[in-house]
């Protein structure tokens, strides 16, 4: 039998940590014993554990030590972490330490050095700027340059573990169950008045969408929250920002009459013929300035100057002047408007929902909503355990969050 030392350290019960530690101890084949461990009296207490964990060979020892280091703990000996040279442009050394979306730091020199950019499934670089300063950030693989020194191993990484936060609203638990089934009104409630807290601080509320919101009459409400200076950022398709001008031109979406309830003579035309009016405008913005669309989604975002990123898909029509068609280039304009997000609404669209998730930290509070229970159960089990569920149409979520926030039909 092998054997290693690791540590836990913070509100590591409220937070059911140790057990999930124990868990994964067992399950991944190792033994452990408890060889220590102080447990906080009150809520603000911190508590501590000392575990030595044993597996019948060292590879084994070696897939727990990785397993329960996603979960804050920390092997005892610490060592300064190992670097590789990345051996071509968009290729990571062998054996590349790969991130989580919690904070994480990395130990230089006997230093620990806080990771800058973090989110999931990314490498960590290390650039050194003198003998001993050390930065480290994260690097998408398709952006590592050759030569680059990247992190590799497990040995000198450490995770610090996600908190249950002080707050007492829906994001104050660490889990919500996926069901159909649970009453809504209250968490919704907690997200408006999360929401309107952020507008008052200045703060980003971020917000990504389907074409569904259109389709089953939430663009009103959207636009509202959009104009009333709830939503800063939107994240989208070519979908969703051409149903919402196919609405002002023609009433329709997807050519189905928002307001008869019935298909329109033609209607599967419309929102062809809205792109191509869009762009021999040029772009939505100057579709706006100049009075062609004035109602809806698209027409708020460039009122209140709202950042859009808009990612396209291998069936999309046209696309709309402003959607990026490469995948590559999509992800990091995402990447670089998720800074300062305090809150992330990911509605009806299965695709920006895990997307998104993706390049958000475990630090923001996240809400997802889908008629299909699938979809916050892909989120989740991508790892984005910080997630809030709701299984409820996306208009309904819409009109009920934004009359609790004032809005008036």
């Amino acid at each position: 039998m092998v054997r290693e030392t690791i540590l836990l350290h913070g509100h590591i019960v409220d937070s059911l940590l140790l057990p999930k530690v124990l868990d994964v101890i067992l399950q991944f084949g190792g033994t452990f014993e408890l060889a220590a461990i102080q447990i906080g009296k009150t809520r603000k207490d911190l508590s501590s554990a000392r575990i030595t964990v044993q597996a019948d060979s060292a590879e084994r020892l070696a897939q727990i030590i990785n397993e329960v280091q996603a979960h804050g703990a920390v092997v005892e000996e610490e060592t300064d972490c190992r670097c590789a040279s990345a051996p071509r442009d968009g290729v990571f050394p062998e054996d590349f330490y790969a991130t989580t979306h919690l904070s994480t730091e990395v130990r230089l020199s006997g230093r620990w050095v806080p990771v800058g950019g973090i989110e999931m499934d990314l490498g960590v670089r290390v650039d050194c700027d003198g003998p001993y300063v050390y930065q480290a950030s994260t690097v998408p693989m398709a952006e590592v340059n050759q030569g680059d020194q990247i992190v590799v191993g497990h040995e000198g990484v450490r995770v610090v573990p996600y908190e249950r936060p002080a707050t007492l609203d829906v994001f104050g638990f660490m889990a919500s169950p996926v069901s159909s089934e649970r009453p809504h009104r209250h968490t919704i409630a907690d997200i408006a008045r999360r929401m309107d807290a952020l507008r008052s601080a200045s703060g980003k509320v971020l917000f990504a969408g389907g074409p569904a919101i259109v389709h089953g009459g939430g663009r009103d409400p959207l636009a509202w929250l959009i104009e009333s200076g709830f939503i800063r950022v939107l994240f989208s398709g070519n979908a969703l920002a051409a149903h919402d001008m196919e609405a002002h031109l023609y009433g329709t979406s997807l050519g189905f009459g928002l307001e008869s309830g019935r298909t329109a003579h033609h209607g599967h035309e419309h929102h062809l013929r809205t792109i191509n009016r869009v762009r021999a405008i040029g772009s939505i913005e100057e579709a706006v300035r100049s009075g062609v669309i004035t109602t809806g989604i698209m027409a708020a975002c460039v009122r209140r100057g709202v950042q859009i990123v808009m990612a396209g898909t291998i069936r999309d029509d046209g696309p709309l002047p402003g959607v990026i068609t490469d995948s590559i280039k999509a992800q990091a304009a995402m990447r670089a408007a998720v800074p300062g997000v305090g809150l992330a609404l990911l509605v009806a669209s299965t695709l920006h929902a895990v997307a998104t998730g993706n390049l958000l930290p475990a630090s923001v509070p996240t809400v997802c909503v889908d008629i299909n229970p699938a979809v916050p159960t892909k989120l989740a089990d991508r790892g984005s355990f910080q997630a809030v569920s709701l299984v409820m149409d996306a208009a309904s979520f819409l009109r009920e969050l934004a009359a609790e926030l004032g809005w008036k039909k």
